[in-house]
């Protein structure tokens, strides 16, 4: 896939040069560089590994949908390639799978006054038969990472090595999450901070 700019971020946040937002990130420029890194290692590497190119932007698309960040989600699925019956699938199941959060139950201790219950996600049968038991896995503990953080166990990670990922692909996939759920809230931030400021220029302007 080729990166419609040098970096992802500011392709996301609509952020254009030498615009008043594209001069705030320039004062933090090991910031900026390090996000577009890890977005690189993440999702264009030297070598695929244990988690295909396709399978990081199917999970990558189904997080950032649960996420509510349609742009993203938009940008992650034209990753995918022309898989119509993949792509309808899987905005099936994010679909299926958005709610809100966080929720889940704590281990038994003080923090179980904390307690809140909630939806716990499945695949629905026809999204099993288009993607696969070993994508399915993926997304119902992409889940569990977004919306139920407190209830990640080595119960959880089993099933994903039982669905067939391996220890490497199991640490792939949740960096990946991780990475998302930064991703989102800093492209959120700047396109409202870019918002903020075009309106404040415009205002200036209609004042002169």
């Amino acid at each position: 896939m080729t990166l419609p700019t040098a970096d992802v971020i500011d392709h996301l946040a609509d952020i254009r040069p030498g615009s008043f937002v594209d001069r705030v990130r320039a004062e933090r420029p090991e910031t900026r560089a390090n996000a577009q890194k890890s977005y690189l290692a993440l999702f264009e590497p030297a070598q695929e590994g244990d988690v295909s190119r396709t399978e990081r932007f199917i999970v990558a698309a189904f997080v950032t949908g649960l996420h509510g960040a349609d742009a993203v989600e938009e940008f992650y699925a034209a990753g995918i390639g022309g898989n119509a019956s993949l792509i309808a699938a899987l905005k099936s199941e994010i679909e299926a799978g958005r709610t809100s959060g966080p929720y889940g139950k704590y281990p038994s201790g003080p923090l179980s006054s904390e307690d809140k219950p909630g939806p716990v996600f499945t695949v629905s049968d026809p999204g099993q038969k288009i993607l696969g038991h070993k994508l399915s896995a993926a997304l119902e503990h992409a889940h569990l990472l977004v919306y139920r953080p407190r209830e990640a166990s080595p119960e959880a990670l089993q099933a994903l090595l039982n669905a067939g990922w391996t220890t490497t692909a199991v640490v792939t996939l949740s960096q990946i999450v991780a990475f998302l759920a930064f991703q989102v809230r800093v492209v959120t931030g700047l396109a409202a901070l870019s918002a903020a400021g075009e309106g404040t220029l415009a205002s200036a302007t209609a004042a002169e």
